[in-house]
């Protein structure tokens, strides 16, 4: 779970060409350490008061566009939040568009400039999943050791491990990718969190569907089940901490159906855009199945991915 707050993003240019920029927009951070893709809608750039949203540093909710402003043929933008011990962090982001792309940067007082780009996310086409056609299933855990997956970050130390055929995590490691990637699919997995433990998996490595320790609390979209920060869950269907859980997922273009211990939570909604746990920026690629590591205990006994075509 990535829970934290942000404030503005862009609007644009010249007037001639401000709507040029409306749309969603699919962004790569090359030096970004977390290995974390941003996200950016803009709305409205025609008009005297565009809006839009964004995910990224150094944030990762979904976030309304705001203080926007244009100089020199630049987008200018800045977020101002407490970094905690009563100061302040700022940022400024700056983004040109070149051709149908973007190229931009973040600049915090005292660090190197952190260069972004971007470029249009994919129109998805709308399949019925149930006119899919099943393929192989795929065992992404074999019950003996970690084959079959690496890390994400390499700026921590990776403590997963199979024990008991069961595979888990260790405290402060990094979260770990699927060496196989999937298009549409069918995933069911099981896993299993303590008290006040939270993580995720993330789908495609792009969208991440939320493991939260919340039994008893009302549906949030932080909370296990919720298509993190964009799609809220109809309802709370957890199980009590350290009980198995288990998911049925199905994703299809932008499409995702969530049906949690049982329970279909999320039925058949469109996906908007990256999430905070998205490492891969390409929507329409097949990408691989991420899961977080790095935010307490979890554990995963099941992982099976059935591709659809």
């Amino acid at each position: 779970m990535y829970r934290r707050t942000f404030l503005a993003f862009p609007s644009v240019l010249l007037a001639a060409n401000s709507s040029n920029l409306n749309g969603r927009w699919d962004l790569t951070v090359p030096s970004n350490e977390s290995k974390r893709a941003w996200w950016l809608e803009i709305k409205g750039m025609e008009t005297p008061q565009p809006t839009g949203s964004f995910i990224g540093a150094p944030g990762g909710d979904l976030d309304p566009v705001t203080d926007i402003s244009t100089s020199n043929g630049e987008v200018r933008w800045s977020i101002t939040r407490p970094s905690g011990k009563g100061k302040v962090w700022k940022g400024s982001y700056r983004a040109r568009p070149e051709g149908d792309k973007l190229a931009g940067s973040l600049e915090v007082s005292g660090q190197s400039p952190v260069s972004f780009s971007g470029k249009r996310a994919p129109v998805f086409r709308r399949d019925d999943p149930d006119k899919l056609k099943s393929g192989n299933p795929v065992e992404l855990i074999n019950g003996k050791d970690m084959s079959g997956w690496r890390a994400v970050r390499t700026n921590a130390p990776n403590l997963w491990k199979v024990e008991d055929g069961i595979m888990k995590n260790g405290p402060g490691t990094t979260d770990i990718l699927s060496d196989a990637k999937f298009m549409d699919f069918k995933l069911h997995a099981e896993y299993r969190v303590g008290p006040h433990s939270n993580s995720g998996i993330g789908l495609r490595g792009r969208y991440e569907v939320q493991i939260l320790e919340d039994y008893g609390q009302p549906p949030d979209t932080h909370g296990n089940g919720a298509l993190y920060s964009r799609i809220l869950p109809r309802t709370n269907a957890s199980k009590p901490a350290n009980e198995w859980q288990t998911f049925d997922i199905t994703l299809a273009g932008n499409v995702v159906t969530v049906v949690l211990n049982g329970i279909n939570v999320i039925d058949r909604k469109e996906i908007d855009g990256l999430t905070a746990m998205a490492i891969d920026p390409n929507e329409a690629e097949p990408g691989p199945i991420v899961l977080q590591g790095d935010h307490g205990p979890v554990e995963f006994r099941k992982l099976t991915v059935t591709p659809l075509s």
